[in-house]
């Protein structure tokens, strides 16, 4: 089976495809982005997989787990918000929420996901 490797560096590549499914890196907000709420930042994520997710042929209904930090475990909810706007209907992923020191201190919340390629 093929291996193919999207926006891939030295370090790191954002999705990787094999066997008909899709591994994506966790996502965060970019160096000097202006997102500042978790909300803000669970947004511009979750449109970042989204467009990942096109690249690699497949989409948010097609997920099958996502890995989520939060800085700050208080910030549930208000990630939680935006998630749930998101995710389709009906096609929830099994996922794991945890609390956790992110590489970056302006990054509030980090998210990777997996999904299959129709």
């Amino acid at each position: 089976m093929t291996i193919k490797r999207i926006q891939s560096g030295r370090r790191m590549s954002q999705v990787v495809t094999h066997g008909g499914i899709a591994y994506l890196a966790g996502q965060v907000v970019p160096v000097g982005a202006t997102e500042r709420t978790v909300g803000e930042q669970t947004r511009f994520v979750l449109e970042q997989i989204d467009r990942l997710l096109a690249e690699a042929g497949t989409n948010k209904e097609h997920l099958l787990s996502a890995s989520i930090w939060l800085a700050d475990i208080e910030a549930f909810a208000e990630m939680n918000e935006m998630w749930d706007a998101w995710v389709a209907s009906g096609c929830a992923p099994a996922r794991a929420t945890v609390e956790a020191r992110l590489a970056r201190p302006e990054c509030l919340v980090e998210i990777a996901v997996i999904a299959a390629i129709p």
